[in-house]
């Protein structure tokens, strides 16, 4: 299945569970366990350690990264992060920043995160003079009490600003 009838379905599904079963749902060790997953995910990446940020993901995750690359599975994500982290980001250092957490079903989270970069190289190898900044959006599943990350976009960010007229 293509990737937009994927995620299409996926969202469509999304939100009639979501109307099922109410955000409030959700435990509290539920949102806690998600926050964790996103401390691992930047203590993985800090440590460059490409196994264990990889472990944070289903076999089959959909992972689109900031260059708009689609990974089709938790090991070509390995694969080719594991590439990146010898070059462009074997440097670089991840801050986690907001994480706003939703349950639209009981084993069905779907994140918001914020992050901020430093030390990584551009993708023609120039050092970046400034920090970078995203935001993540990642649709996470439970299965036998541990979440994972199942789906997973990383946008750039910068400032919003009016649109001209």
């Amino acid at each position: 299945m293509p990737l937009s009838a994927r995620y299409l379905v996926c969202v469509g599904a999304l939100m009639l569970v979501g109307w099922a079963v109410p955000a409030s749902a959700a435990p509290a060790s539920a949102e806690a366990a998600i926050r964790a997953v996103e401390a691992r995910q930047a203590q993985a990446w800090n440590a460059h350690d490409i196994h264990a940020y990889a472990a944070l993901f289903t076999d089959n995750a959909d992972v689109i990264n900031v260059l708009g690359w689609w990974w089709k599975s938790r090991h070509e994500l390995e694969t080719k992060l594991g590439q990146a982290h010898l070059g462009p980001f074997k440097s670089s250092v991840l801050r986690i920043g907001q994480v706003k957490v939703t349950f639209p079903a009981r084993d069905v989270a779907v994140a918001q995160v914020t992050w901020t970069m430093t030390g990584a190289l551009t993708p023609d190898g120039n050092p970046s003079d400034v920090p970078q900044r995203g935001i993540q959006t990642q649709v996470l599943v439970r299965r036998d009490d541990v979440w994972k990350i199942s789906a997973f976009q990383n946008t750039n960010s910068s400032p919003e600003r009016p649109f001209a007229r």
